[in-house]
């Protein structure tokens, strides 16, 4: 898990989480982008406590490939002040079979959207505002709570 502030090229992370990979059936990886669709939006900031809240997405991840079986897993999260279209998340799930890595970067992405530690702001042309999940974002994310793994899942391991 890292946090950074400094742009990153999802494809070369992706090359690198399966360079020379041999464990693993599937691969799945996600890519998150700043949003400005309607360009009112000028930039998303993300402030986040190093030592808190990547210990905490550590610890979401660690759950995640343990309830799916995964082989590996990489979540890179940036902070700061993003333009529209700059990559913000990439995470990469690896494991035997593809449905298990498909459900932990679903899990993992509910999470992260809904649930981590960040405090998100957008800036706007006519200033800036606190940015909370919307209801949808809670209502996905507790898919994942305190209920075991599919069965399908656990005789695919």
């Amino acid at each position: 898990m890292r946090l950074q502030s400094e742009p990153f090229a999802p494809g070369d992370l992706l090359a690198a989480f399966c360079k020379g990979r041999r464990d693993v059936g599937a691969v799945v990886s996600f890519t998150g982008l700043v949003r400005g669709d309607d360009e009112t939006v000028q930039a998303l900031e993300l402030e986040a406590y190093a030592g808190f809240t990547d210990l905490e997405i550590g610890r979401m991840a660690d759950a995640a490939a343990e309830r799916h079986g995964l082989i590996d897993v990489l979540i890179v999260h940036r902070v700061g002040r993003l333009p529209p279209g700059e990559p913000i998340v990439f995470v990469a799930t690896a494991a035997p079979h593809r449905r298990a890595a498909f459900e932990a970067a679903d899990q993992l992405m509910d999470y992260l959207k809904s649930r981590a530690p960040f405090w998100k702001k957008s800036h706007e042309a006519d200033g800036a505002r606190w940015i909370e999940p919307r209801p949808e974002d809670y209502l996905d994310a507790a898919r994942w709570d305190d209920a075991p793994a599919p069965a399908s899942l656990k005789d695919r391991r």
